[in-house]
């Protein structure tokens, strides 16, 4: 896969387009960039897709600080990769970009710069100025200026249509298996290993403590959960638990997170790590005495070993 950041030496054969941010690069988006390979497949052309970097949110409303993603900019890629895509552009979003209209952004990059043979939409796309771009009126753009159009229904699993906002919803509440479902793969979080106030050593179950790699990348929400950990490519069964810490932190929403590594004693302080959540084990909940949380640590780790041996199957 080639990736831009501008499109001055872009020149592909027959480009099928497809537009948007592709947060998760869920099983609806999956449903778009296969009908994409479809068509370049029957056409002779190659697929593109076109996004934006810095997030349009973070460029139209930078008062917020609630931007909370299920893919980093890294993650997207690699996830593009793996689906197949032939060219990715990441187009710099700014303020004199988002007033373009849709009409000056389907002639000028669309038609004069990408030379799109066809273009391809979710079911819900609305682009540019007001989000004035919808599919009645990039058929009018199509006519007009001679290429393809095709829009793709919802992909529908138990009855309920997959998206972005769906799938946030569901870490949020800490619903890893509905959330993983509608992603196709398990949520993942990359980070660093950083000091911590030891206290879990004391008790038997050594935690490590992690700082994600993006201040808005979505933590899913507090409680204890079962997950593989992959170090320097090997993986490892664990448990995490997912906290507060009112001391800031580079994670979304200050956020703590700790996870027990089983059968692990390495020193890994200042490593890489990525946590892929498999199921939610129970909430927070307070302990009258270390002795009681002892005896519920070792209860999680045997549902944790449970939930993981089946993941493996």
């Amino acid at each position: 896969m080639k990736t831009y950041t501008d499109l001055d030496h872009f020149q592909v054969p027959n480009p099928v387009v497809t537009i948007g941010t592709f947060d998760g690069v869920h099983l609806g988006h999956r449903k778009v960039l296969d009908r994409l390979k479809e068509i370049a497949a029957e056409i002779g052309g190659e697929t593109v897709l076109f996004t934006f970097y810095p997030h349009p949110r973070q460029v139209l409303t930078p008062e917020e600080h609630n931007l909370r993603l299920l893919t980093t900019p890294d993650e997207k890629i690699r996830l593009l990769e793996a689906a197949g895509i032939d060219h990715l552009i990441i187009y710099p979003f700014s303020l004199a970009f988002s007033k373009l209209t849709y009409e000056e952004f389907v002639k000028n990059i669309l038609v004069e710069q990408l030379k799109t043979a066809c273009l391809v939409v979710g079911y819900d796309h609305k682009f540019g100025k007001n989000r004035e771009g919808s599919f009645d009126y990039l058929q009018t753009c199509a006519r007009q200026y001679g290429f393809r159009i095709e829009r793709l229904d919802a992909l529908l699993l138990n009855e309920v249509d997959i998206s972005s906002t769906k799938i946030r919803e569901s870490l949020e509440q800490g619903n890893i298996r509905k959330a993983n479902q509608y992603l196709g793969y398990p949520f993942t979080l990359h980070g660093r290993v950083v000091e911590g106030q030891k206290l879990g050593r004391q008790i038997g179950f050594p935690t490590a403590n992690i700082e994600s790699s993006d201040i808005n990348k979505l933590i899913p929400g507090y409680g204890v959960y079962a997950a593989f950990i992959e170090i320097s490519g090997k993986t490892y069964r664990g448990m995490m638990n997912i906290g507060t810490r009112p001391t800031f932190n580079q994670n979304a929403d200050n956020r703590s997170i700790e996870v027990n590594i089983f059968d692990f004693e390495e020193d890994i302080y200042g490593k890489e790590i990525s946590l892929l959540f498999i199921d939610k084990i129970r909430n927070e909940q307070k302990f009258s005495s270390p002795a009681e949380l002892v005896r519920q640590l070792h209860r999680d780790r045997e549902t944790a070993q449970k939930i993981l041996k089946e993941a493996e199957k």
